[in-house]
């Protein structure tokens, strides 16, 4: 049986923790950042999760992560 293949662009997007929950970075940080205060831009800059019932589609898309 062939090896799976890994979606590289779901690769470099997503990693995984400790635990096995998926990692992710927020959206809003690209551009038009004079619009958005400082206080959310700092908040923008930390990872987050990703939601419980989304989980399982990124992980097919990542079979050895």
């Amino acid at each position: 049986m062939p090896k799976m293949k890994t979606n590289r662009g779901a690769a470099k997007r997503f990693s995984k923790t400790g635990t096995g929950k998926i990692k992710r970075k927020r959206a809003y940080l690209r551009h038009i950042l004079t619009n958005k205060t400082s206080k959310q831009k700092r908040g923008l800059r930390k990872g987050a999760l990703v939601a419980d019932v989304d989980a399982p589609q990124i992980r097919a898309l990542l079979p050895y992560l």
